[in-house]
């Protein structure tokens, strides 16, 4: 009998072909992330053989997303990320407008439009949100002090990156000769947006930090593991998913409140506990549709370009922010830890690219271009980490006074 299992199919090549890529990689002693690349090139449409759904994949994927912020927010608790704010906000806005215009500068040697180069610019300036997080986890830096200067400036890039996804249309629509609008309609616009995220962070702070944690502790009474679990994953995927439809939020940015205001319960170490299996197996499935969208091909077809991008993302974008954190008086060590966890593009360059190509303001070789950039950044991501802790290392450590 034919049955027709595009869910499971996907599921099972992405965690076999992923396991075994990944073993491979520890072996040839390089990070596993560039196993799970593999696995995902190699279930791709560009390669022959096996073609795994192409739809389920990021949908997926995006689960490791939401659980992985969730479980950031689970140990960042509010004064945190209140305490990077004078450096994330600026550092993050001045970094994401020198890599606009480092990828601006690219497309216009490319022969790209300006508005075509405006939004390849900012689909390089963005953080992975799952990429920079595995390398923080890794490393035990979550908590320290420049893991919470990289965390709050993914939040503020997440932020701008959802006020570009409302002017990707705007754009769209001056460009194709539609109606233009006024500077009263486009204040309202980015006035509705900042309105409507502003709300969901107020709704948060004083509504769910009061439920979250009763909810926690009327179900955790129960004494049913699996109802405590239940409760958990019902409070991250429906709240990510309530800020996306309802707020105009992000994933990331939903799911990362989510666990902020379930960091106030006594009960948040063990809801840690309970998603750390989820959010390991589904941040694999993103690294595999990274893997699938990459077309090896490029790499012969235009070699100089590829060869732009990935050092527009690596060296331009962590070197404006390795200056930018020194401008804010922060130590060598400091600036070199952030601008390498910043040496990657991920997830919202992809959701960008995308919405541009279909609005046609980007030429689809642009989405092939940031794709392959994405994938060798986050391929060589680990391995500039890794020089990084070296260098470290060897510099003498302050006396103590």
């Amino acid at each position: 009998m034919d049955h027709s299992i595009p869910l499971i199919t996907t599921l099972v090549a992405g965690f076999v072909l992923a396991y075994l890529f990944g073993m491979l990689a520890l072996r040839m002693k390089i990070s596993p992330m560039v196993g799970y690349l593999a696995a995902g090139v190699l279930c791709g449409p560009f390669t022959p053989g096996y073609v795994a759904d192409l739809q389920l994949a990021p949908e997926l994927a995006e689960i490791g997303v939401i659980l992985l912020m969730f479980g950031v927010g689970l140990h960042f608790s509010l004064a945190d990320l209140l305490s990077v704010k004078h450096i994330a906000i600026p550092g993050a806005i001045a970094q994401i407008l020198l890599a606009t215009l480092l990828g601006f500068g690219l497309s216009q040697l490319l022969g790209w439009s300006l508005t075509a180069g405006l939004v390849f610019g900012l689909a390089l300036s963005t953080a992975s949100t799952v990429v920079l997080l595995r390398a923080l986890e890794s490393r035990g830096l979550v908590e320290s002090h420049e893991g919470r200067i990289a965390i709050g400036w993914l939040i503020v890039e997440d932020l701008v990156m959802v006020l570009a996804l409302v002017f990707l249309p705007i754009l769209a629509d001056l460009q194709q000769g539609g109606s233009t609008p006024t500077l009263q309609a486009l204040l309202l616009d980015i006035g509705w947006v900042l309105a409507k995220v502003t709300a969901f962070i107020v709704l948060m702070l004083l509504v769910g930090r009061r439920f979250i944690p009763w909810l926690l502790e009327i179900t955790a009474a129960t004494g049913s593991r699996e109802l405590f679990t239940l409760s958990i994953l019902s409070c991250s995927l429906g709240i990510a998913f309530g800020a996306v439809k309802l707020f105009g939020v992000s994933f990331a940015l939903g799911a990362f409140f989510a666990g902020v205001v379930m960091n106030s319960s006594t009960l948040s170490h063990k809801a840690a506990n309970d998603t750390l299996p989820l959010q390991d197996a589904f941040a694999v499935l993103f690294f595999v549709s990274v893997g699938m969208l990459l077309d090896p091909a490029i790499l012969l077809r235009e070699p100089l370009a590829v060869l732009a991008t990935l050092f527009i993302i690596m060296f331009g974008k962590s070197a404006a922010a390795f200056a930018l954190v020194r401008l804010f008086r922060h130590p060598p060590r400091t600036a070199l830890i952030i601008s390498a966890s910043l040496a990657q593009v991920g997830e919202f360059s992809f959701i960008l690219v995308g919405l541009a190509i279909v609005l046609g303001l980007l030429p689809s070789g642009a989405r092939d271009l940031v794709v392959v950039g994405a994938s060798l950044s986050i391929m060589l991501n680990p391995l500039l980490f890794n020089l990084v802790e070296r260098y470290l290392a060897r510099q003498p450590q302050p006396v103590a006074p």
